[in-house]
């Protein structure tokens, strides 16, 4: 049997307490997960300055270079796992059995990390606007002009809190190695698979092993890692982003609330658009804090709502390994059902309708004996103020809502990213300032289609470095 043990400091401990890997389909006990615990985490934190240490031993450039080939091994090598081997197909079954992620997609979010990882030379460089890597290596040096720069780091690990919706959100650490920092990761309960196979494939490619922990555990692990790590990342609902907000310790990533909005000079030819809108809804699963929750226009709404409706709304759940299924499973018992109930409930508002209700041919909730699944949902909203006039689900689900170009701004609320189909250059210059906004596509682009020479959400070098004054005397004459 496959046992997974917590890793600290790159070493394997094995624990009393184990968690066993479940298939949501069958029920079958596929490995055990050991445990840890909030004292080790915090008696570990004591030795995570060595980290640092190890990694400086090497430049950004080589790391880079380590990068590139844990890459290669990662998409394509059979890696130890614990007890046993993983091949990069036993990696996509066992992800797809715990988190209820068609295989395909499994092996779309492997490759996906992989570019990142191939990439993170170029990558680095966008991130830092250029600035050569020996200035955050030594903390300090010139620059082109001529001009002294400081970049102090401002922790040695950075932790994260990991979720289990989306493999994909592992491109936010991957920086981190090669910008000579530690890692402290606390897994999600049902995805350990990526960052186990992404450390496996660091440290094959001549990482240091003592960079690492690897914390699978219980409710009290997560706060573990955020109190020993002065930098850490946490993703969460809404509660958890309000609750960090103001702290510059922590990084909460929370739901996108993801739209694409439609100009007036555009909106007359929404049936160009379409495409756009339903892959912005669908792909993934509509997993992804980066999938539009919600498209905005000031006309034609009924149209619009009735197009995506028509070409979402007959998709059915597929059986995990057909390279067709494009749906989740929801894998934890209830979940689906309660926000299937909760959905019945605010259509109940006035102003609100689900068009997909004619072209499902069944109901929205598709009950397994050990899943369910939510079949794509679109919302028609006239009425701003209702709650679904901006929802967040993590199925293909988003309401077409209908207002007037020039109250959009005021009222789309927080968006992670906006896509503004539209020529107006004063509508997109004031599109540029809504502080609201925090990744701005003008055109026809995708809301997930992603440029991974910009950041996602937050610049991590800002996040992991603080820009300061600096000035040393020349070396008295002789």
């Amino acid at each position: 049997m496959l046992e997974i043990p917590v890793i600290r400091w790159g070493k394997p401990y094995e624990s009393i307490e184990k968690q066993p890997v479940v298939h949501f389909e069958t029920g079958e006990t596929l490995g055990y997960l050991h445990q840890a615990t909030a004292g080790q985490i915090k008696l570990d934190g004591r030795k995570q300055a060595k980290a640092r240490e190890l990694l400086r031993q090497f430049t950004i450039d080589q790391l880079c270079n380590m990068c590139a080939k844990a890459a290669d091994l990662y998409l394509n090598a059979t890696l130890p796992l614990g007890n046993g081997t993983q091949t990069p197909e036993e990696f996509c079954r066992i992800q797809s059995a715990t988190t209820g992620l068609p295989e395909a997609m499994c092996a779309a979010n492997m490759r996906k990390n992989s570019y990142v990882l191939t990439h993170m030379r170029e990558v680095l460089e966008a991130l830092t606007r250029g600035l050569p890597f020996d200035i955050l290596s030594r903390g300090y040096g010139m620059e082109s002009r001529g001009v002294m720069l400081s970049y102090q780091c401002q922790s040695p690990t950075l932790g994260m809190v990991l979720p289990s919706n989306s493999p994909g959100v592992h491109t936010l650490w991957m920086p981190v190695i090669p910008l000579q920092i530690g890692l402290v990761l606390k897994p999600g309960s049902s995805e350990p698979w990526t960052p186990y196979r992404i450390y496996e494939a660091f440290a094959q490619a001549g990482v240091p092993r003592e960079a690492f922990c690897l914390y699978p555990g219980g409710h009290d692990c997560g706060p573990a890692v955020m109190e020993t790590c002065n930098r850490s990342m946490i993703f969460g609902g809404q509660a958890t982003v309000d609750k960090y907000k103001g702290d510059p310790r922590v990084q909460a990533h929370g739901p996108g609330f993801s739209k694409i909005i439609l100009g007036d000079d555009c909106v007359d030819q929404w049936e160009k658009y379409i495409d756009i809108m339903a892959d912005s809804i669908y792909l993934n699963g509509g997993r992804s804090c980066i999938n539009a929750s919600g498209v905005w226009a000031s006309r034609h709404t009924a149209e619009i709502a009735d197009a995506l409706a028509k070409k979402l709304g007959p998709i059915a759940p597929l059986p995990m390994t057909d390279p067709k299924a494009g749906l989740a499973a929801f894998t934890t018992p209830g979940v689906a059902e309660g926000v299937n109930n909760q959905i019945d409930e605010k259509l109940r508002e006035p102003g609100c309708s689900d068009v997909t209700a004619k072209y499902r041919g069944g109901d929205r909730l598709v009950k397994h004996e050990r899943c369910d699944y939510l079949r794509p949902t679109i919302f028609h909203v006239t009425n701003l103020d209702a709650f679904l006039a901006n929802p967040e689900y993590m199925f293909p689900c988003a309401s077409v809502v209908e207002c007037p170009q020039d109250e959009m701004l005021k009222r789309i609320g927080q968006t992670l990213v906006c896509t503004a189909i539209t020529k107006n250059e004063k509508w997109a210059s004031q599109l540029v300032d809504a502080t609201h906004i925090d990744r701005l596509n003008v055109g026809e682009i995708r809301t997930n289609q992603l440029h991974w020479m910009q950041p996602h959400e937050g610049n991590i070098i800002d996040f992991l470095f603080r820009a300061r004054a600096y000035q040393n005397s020349p070396p008295p004459a002789h």
